[in-house]
């Protein structure tokens, strides 16, 4: 008899265990899962509207000598430039412009403070640069900052920031080849050499260096 009712409440004590652990390792893992998709949008978006010529590398973790490692969501390399990708999954209103230091995101009556993704952007492009010093000027490479459609710009945002898929046109607008083909092959290995190894090692090791990083200051 003890056993037939304690037995269904230990069941359903072990269901709602699990759901609470679960929930919890979500809220964890909720702003990486987010990033994640965003940049999955982005690459979803190149395999799509744009041909062959143009290749695309994701989620390029490379050495960085301020802060150990600098990450970037995308790199569109093509004939026509190198393109520094920034992916944003944002929902709700954004409010910022090219030289505000934080932008604002405002959200069911909540306002954050986020780092303007032009900034954040130029510091890849700062590393990228200096990588391939030897290969291509620096002019050749092109910050592109892409927000998902479910947020909505309050203000003017600068030339190189968009909405979903709308970066495309900008990619395409560029139509003067300026890196030969054997280039382009050699600027594609000279950053897969330097890449290291995508994982959740390398991705929690760019992590402990911002942190690190950040107390130091």
């Amino acid at each position: 008899m003890l056993n037939a009712i304690l037995g269904p409440l230990f069941s359903i004590l072990g269901w709602v265990i699990f759901v609470v652990i679960g929930l919890a390792i979500f809220k964890i893992f909720k702003p990486v899962l987010k990033g994640k998709l965003g940049e999955f949008a982005v690459s979803q978006h190149a395999k799509k509207y744009l041909t062959a010529e143009y290749i695309v590398l994701n989620n390029c973790t490379l050495p960085e000598a301020q802060l150990g490692t600098t990450q970037i969501d995308h790199i569109l390399l093509s004939p026509y430039g190198i393109f520094v990708i920034e992916t944003k999954n944002y929902k709700g209103w954004i409010f910022g412009s090219e030289r505000q230091k934080m932008w604002t995101q405002t959200l069911f009556k909540k306002s954050y403070k986020f780092q303007n993704p032009l900034h954040q952007n130029y510091k890849h492009q700062k590393v990228l640069q200096q990588l391939l010093a030897d290969l291509i000027a620096p002019e050749y490479l092109h910050s592109i900052v892409v927000f998902m459609p479910e947020c909505e710009f309050k203000t003017v945002m600068p030339m190189n920031v968009f909405k979903g898929k709308d970066w495309i046109n900008y990619v395409k607008a560029f139509k003067h080849e300026v890196i030969p083909a054997m280039k382009l092959k050699r600027i594609q290995q000279c950053i897969e050499k330097e890449m290291l190894e995508k994982s959740w090692k390398t991705d929690r090791l760019h992590v402990a260096n911002l942190k690190q990083h950040k107390n130091n200051r």
